[in-house]
């Protein structure tokens, strides 16, 4: 399956009545299975979920936990990164080296990695007392 039409397709099913602003993301795992997620707004800001975190726990629930490649896409002027949060949740399932493509829906392209977007990232090793 195709990264970029499957962030396309989902776009479009994102719940954005607030913003407008509806965001898609497709994740392929080491397996070579695809997860999508899309924005979720809520009207008691912030409660919604964006469109990585979609995809990161259809992921999980799948029984899946590592990232091999993402794709996300908006309609923004231009490539939109992912927010703070989903960044850590990126860095939580896939390497540094894990490519991300970040695009617009007029065709622009990014292309980027998980530790391109979150150099320092927080990590297991932050957390080891031995």
């Amino acid at each position: 399956m195709d990264l970029k039409q499957a962030a396309q397709a989902v776009r479009e099913n994102a719940h954005a009545p607030y913003s407008k602003f509806k965001v898609g993301a497709a994740l392929r795992t080491t397996s070579g299975a695809v997860f999508v997620g899309c924005n979720v707004e809520n009207v008691a800001y912030p409660e919604g979920t964006c469109a990585e975190a979609g995809a990161i726990a259809a992921m999980v629930a799948a029984g899946e936990r590592e990232i091999a490649e993402a794709f996300v896409i908006a309609d923004s002027p231009d490539p939109v990164p992912p927010c703070g949060g989903c960044r850590q949740k990126l860095a939580e399932f896939a390497a540094t080296s894990v490519p991300v493509t970040l695009a617009t829906t007029d065709g622009t392209e990014r292309l980027t990695t998980v530790g391109d977007l979150l150099p320092g990232a927080f990590g297991t090793d932050h957390m080891d007392r031995t």
